[in-house]
């Protein structure tokens, strides 16, 4: 954890660099969060130095947790020396929304804050989405969480099929292909007409997930420019897949990428819903549509590029808008609801419960039908042409089961605390399952700001238990996991 920190200093100074350049006032304060961070984090380097390296599997379940609550406990630090958000509860909910890549926001007026904090809060979407691909890859599948270790089998290991049998070696590869995009994209979306600025934000907050914009209509801001959404589509589909075959496909075997079963799934879930919201929009006559006079389709291309955008931001839980979808037809927003458990694939930056596990628990749920018929006969869940182990399948049927049950205690609890039915299940969806925009009083033209303290605490915690796979979280709240054994 002091190693974290150390590396968060560094990408304050970062921060701090683009706000001295900008000269727009917040440079002292990102600064000194920065010189803050190093030194706690130097300094808990220092006097742990002695400690032993063997990290066994409860002290993988500590590391994981505690590491990013110290992240979003020093990250909140530039917000709040900066006087930009000068609330503790608002700053550590924008710093959680941000390193679980939510995207949530309590800020009203975002184009009202200097430079260096908009980079700083782009640049925690961006840290954390990397985490979640190295923690998905090199140290979920060797705790067991949540069914990783059908990942596993995928990533790390010392076949000859996997990735690279090291895992430092594996996260230095993905990282790479992590960057690569972010600059690919910051180039496309500048030669589409965004500012420099704006597009290596809109990057950064793409290729994790987020969803943070520079822009309080977020993306809506551009809607006279289609380019800019179609290159955000495209990005945000390829964040949402499994970055292990991005991996294949440079080195030039593509044909694992139509090989792999949750990526086919996944494309077609993505054309599926597309379609269906394309057609509803297009067909109702109540749905808003901006005409643009440069494209020939006219209204049929704006309605399969609005419905395009909003449902890959929805199932990647990136949380961009350039409408709000909840005002659109009572069937969309129903199944944009739908969609937010749905979720992206794993070894992505994708929050949600992960197509794989929909895959499985149907397939699953299918083949109980011919063991009820033949109660004798041992019929295995497939999975990519092989057998899944019988705990795979029951790890990923608990994980399914506490995943709706903190859905609805998470929105209880947030009934309680005064919000309205729509808002409070809309609220727990999206929290949990790291989308962002909400529905109700947190639809995609409001912030969160309007909860009161202890449900941005309570959001706060279903970001951080949805984004480390539940089970990370929820281990440490049982008694019988700090007895000594």
């Amino acid at each position: 954890m002091g190693l974290l920190l150390l590396c968060n200093g560094v990408f304050m100074l970062l921060a701090a660099l683009v706000s001295g350049i900008t000269d727009d006032g917040a440079t002292l304060g990102i600064t000194l969060a920065a010189i803050t961070t190093m030194f706690i984090g130097v300094s808990a380097m220092f006097f742990t130095r002695g400690h032993k390296k063997e990290v066994k599997r409860k002290e993988g379940y500590i590391i994981v947790t505690f590491g990013w609550i110290t992240m979003s406990l020093s990250g909140m630090l530039p917000y709040l020396f900066s006087g930009a958000i000068p609330s503790v509860t608002n700053a550590f909910f924008e710093t959680m929304s941000g390193y679980t890549t939510t995207g949530a926001s309590i800020l009203d007026d975002i184009e009202s804050l200097p430079m260096g904090i908009l980079f700083w809060r782009s640049l925690t979407h961006w840290i954390g989405g990397m985490g979640i691909i190295v923690l998905a890859i090199a140290i979920l599948p060797l705790l067991g969480i949540g069914g990783m270790q059908l990942f596993a089998a995928e990533a790390p290991g010392p076949s000859a099929d996997k990735l690279h049998p090291r895992i430092t070696d594996t996260a230095k590869r993905l990282w790479l292909i992590y960057f690569g995009y972010t600059v690919a994209e910051t180039l496309l979306l500048k030669l589409a007409g965004m500012s420099f600025f704006d597009a290596i934000n809109h990057s950064m907050a793409t290729l994790s997930t987020g969803g943070f914009s520079t822009k309080n209509m977020s993306l809506a801001y551009w809607n006279g420019n289609p380019m800019i959404e179609y290159i955000i589509i495209l990005f945000m589909f390829l964040a949402g897949s499994n970055f292990v075959l991005s991996y294949f496909a440079f080195k030039g075997k593509v044909q694992k990428i139509f090989q792999d079963e949750e990526f086919k799934y996944y494309a077609v879930f993505v054309i599926i819903f597309s379609l269906v919201t394309a057609m509803v929009i297009y067909f109702q006559t109540n749905v808003p549509i901006t005409d643009y006079e440069p494209m020939v389709l006219g209204r049929f291309e704006s309605a399969i590029r609005s419905a395009l955008f909003q449902v890959v931001s929805v199932i990647t839980t990136t949380g961009f808008v350039t409408a709000d979808f909840t005002g659109w037809t009572p069937f969309l927003t129903i199944l944009f609801f739908g969609l937010m458990f749905l979720g992206g694939s794993a070894g992505s930056t994708a929050g949600g419960i992960k197509v794989m596990r929909h895959i499985l628990i149907i397939k699953n749920g299918l083949l109980e039908f011919k063991r009820t018929l033949h109660i004798n006969a041992v019929i295995p869940v497939r999975y990519n042409n092989k057998t899944v182990k019988e705990h795979i399948v029951y790890n990923i049927i608990a994980f399914f089961v506490l995943y709706m049950l903190l859905f609805i205690i998470g929105a209880l609890v947030l009934g309680a605390l005064g919000l309205d039915f729509v808002s409070a299940i809309g609220g727990a969806a999206s929290s949990l399952g790291n989308v962002g925009p909400a529905f109700g009083s947190l639809n995609p033209l409001n912030s969160y700001n309007s909860i009161p303290d202890l449900g941005k605490w309570w959001c706060s915690f279903l970001m951080l238990a949805g984004r480390l796979e539940l089970f990370t979280v929820l281990i440490l709240l049982t008694p019988y996991f700090w007895k000594r054994t």
